[in-house]
C-alpha cells in the first residue's frame, strides 16, 4: 500500500504552528525595526528634537521598501505555498527564481533613485526649514542600505515559507546588534550627529541583507534554476497578483505617514507646541508603534503558509479554525497596546526626550487621540492575509485600501481643516473602526459560502 508523506502543516496542532511561524518573523520585524528606534533614540538623547524630526522625515523610505520587499516576498511564499499544497514542484521552482531577478532589480532602483532623488523626497516628506539639512543629510546616506534592507524582508518570507524562519532572526539580530553597538560611538563617540546613526543603519542592513542572499543556496523545498531567472509575463504576474496586496497595505502606510507628517508641521505650528515638537512626536509614536506592528505582522504572515498549504489540500476546517485563532490573538494584541498607549505615553516619549515638558505634554495629547481606536487594530490584517492566502487578492487588498485611503488619509484632511491637529488625530480611530467592521463582514461572508458548498464539516453560526 503506497504511503504519503504528511506535510507538518497539515497535521501538527494550529496553535504549535503558529508559535513556529510568528515568534520568529515578528522578532525579526523586531528586529527590523530596531534599526529605526535605535537610531530615533540615540538621535533624541545625542541630537535632540531637530534630529529626531529629520529622521522622522526619511522613515516612510524605509516603509516603501518593505512594501516593495512584501510585494515580492509574500507574493512568492503565497504562491510556493499553493504551489507545494497542490505537489507542484516545477511551478514553485520557477516562482523562486523568478523572484531572485526581480530582487535584484528592484534593490538596484532603490539605490539608485533614492540618492537622485533625495532632495526631492525631504521636501515631500515633511521637512520643516529647521530639520531639512540633517533630513537630507540622512536620507542620502541610508538609501544606500535600502537595497540590503529589502534583500533581508523580502528574502524573510521565502525563507519562511521554506521552514526556516529562525534564519532569517538571526540574521536581522546580528544586523540590528552592529547597529546598537555602532550608534553611541558613532553619535556620543565621534559626534556625528544624524550622518552617524544612518552610517550605523546602513552597516547593520547591509550584514543582514547579504547573509539572507548567500542563504538562497541552501534552500530545502525549492530550487534556484539558472534557466528560469529570466522573468516571464506569467509567473511576474502570478507573483504580482498575491503580492500586491501587502505592497499597497505598506504604500498606504507610507502614504498616512507622509499625510500626518505634513499635518504635523502645518497644524503642529497652531498648537503650543509648534511643528519640529509635533513632527518629532509622531515620529516617536510610529517607531514605538512598529513594535506592535510587527506582533500583528508576525500573527498575520504566520497563518499564510498554513492556510494558503491546507487551502490547496482543501483542509478548509483546518483553514477557519488557523483563521479564527490567529484573529483571536490578533485582537488580544490589540487591547494590550491600546492600553500602554493611554496609560504611559509619558513614558514612552521619554524614551526619546526625557528633559523637555512640551514634547512630553506633546506625547500624552498626541498619542491617546492618534490610538484610540486601536483596541480592534488587528482583525483587519490577520483578514487581509488570510484572503491573501487563499489566492483571493481583491478582498485582501480593499481591506488596508479603504482603511487607508477611503477613510483616514481623506478624513484627516477634511477634519484637520476644520479641528486643526485634533481633527487630524481623530481620522485614525475612525478608520480602524470601519476597518474591524469590514473584515466582519467579509469573514462572515465568506465562510458563509464555505457552507453552502459543504467544504465545513463542522457548522457553525458564525464566520
Amino acid at each position: 500500500m503506497e504511503k504519503t508523506t504528511s506535510n507538518p502543516l497539515s497535521t501538527e496542532p494550529i496553535g504549535k504552528l503558529l508559535c513556529k511561524y510568528s515568534i520568529p518573523t515578528t522578532l525579526t520585524l523586531l528586529v527590523n525595526y530596531l534599526y529605526n528606534i535605535a537610531d530615533q533614540i540615540f538621535v533624541g538623547q545625542g541630537v535632540g528634537i531637530t534630529g529626531m524630526a529629520a529622521t522622522n522625515v526619511a522613515f516612510p523610505l524605509t516603509i516603501v521598501t518593505i512594501a516593495i520587499a512584501l510585494m515580492l516576498g509574500d507574493g512568492c511564499a503565497a504562491n510556493l505555498n499553493l504551489c507545494l499544497g497542490r505537489k507542484d514542484q516545477e511551478t514553485a521552482d520557477k516562482v523562486i527564481s523568478h523572484t531572485l531577478t526581480l530582487l535584484l532589480i528592484a534593490g538596484l532602483l532603490l539605490g539608485v533613485l533614492g540618492s537622485i532623488f533625495a532632495e526631492n523626497i525631504v521636501l515631500l516628506f515633511g521637512a520643516t526649514e529647521t530639520s531639512f539639512q540633517d533630513a537630507l543629510d540622512y536620507t542620502r546616506i541610508i538609501v544606500w542600505g535600502l537595497p540590503f534592507l529589502l534583500f533581508s524582508s523580502l528574502l524573510a518570507s521565502v525563507i519562511r515559507a521554506d521552514g526556516n524562519p529562525q534564519f532569517t532572526m538571526k540574521c536581522m539580530m546580528l544586523g540590528a546588534a552592529i547597529n546598537l553597538i555602532l550608534d553611541p560611538i558613532f553619535i556620543f563617540g565621534l559626534h556625528m550627529g544624524v550622518v552617524g546613526a544612518a552610517i550605523a543603519t546602513v552597516i547593520g542592513q547591509v550584514a543582514a541583507g547579504s547573509l539572507c542572499l548567500l542563504h538562497l543556496r541552501h534552500l530545502q523545498t525549492v530550487r534556484i534554476h539558472k534557466e528560469w531567472l529570466r522573468p516571464t509575463a506569467c509567473i511576474t504576474l502570478r507573483i504580482l497578483k498575491l503580492g500586491i496586496p501587502s505592497f499597497l497595505t505598506q504604500i498606504m502606510t507610507a502614504l498616512v505617514q507622509v499625510t500626518m507628517n505634513n499635518l504635523m508641521k502645518q497644524y503642529g505650528a497652531t498648537t503650543p507646541y509648534g511643528s519640529d515638537v509635533a513632527l518629532s512626536v509622531y515620529g516617536a509614536l510610529m517607531k514605538v508603534y512598529q513594535i506592535a506592528h510587527a506582533m500583528f505582522v508576525g500573527v498575520s504572515s504566520a497563518t499564510q503558509p498554513i492556510n494558503g498549504y491546507n487551502f490547496g489540500a482543501k483542509c478548509y476546517d483546518r483553514v477557519r479554525k488557523t483563521y479564527r485563532m490567529a484573529s483571536m490573538i490578533a485582537l488580544m494584541i490589540s487591547v494590550g497596546w491600546f492600553a500602554i498607549y493611554q496609560i504611559f505615553p509619558r513614558v514612552i516619549g521619554m524614551l526619546f526626550v526625557a528633559d523637555n515638558a512640551v514634547y512630553l505634554d506633546a506625547c500624552a495629547y498626541i498619542f491617546r487621540l492618534y490610538m484610540l481606536g486601536f483596541f480592534v487594530y488587528g482583525l483587519h490584517m490577520t483578514t487581509s492575509s488570510f484572503f491573501q492566502s487563499i489566492g483571493q487578492p481583491v478582498k485582501a487588498l480593499t481591506l488596508p485600501l479603504v482603511r487607508q485611503a477611503v477613510v483616514l488619509i481623506p478624513l484627516s484632511l477634511i477634519l484637520s481643516a476644520q479641528f486643526g491637529l485634533a481633527g487630524a488625530l481623530l481620522a485614525v480611530p475612525v478608520a480602524d473602526g470601519v476597518s474591524f467592521l469590514l473584515s466582519l463582514l467579509f469573514i462572515k461572508h465568506e465562510f458563509h459560502k464555505w457552507r453552502q458548498a459543504g467544504w465545513l464539516q463542522i457548522k457553525e453560526s458564525a464566520g
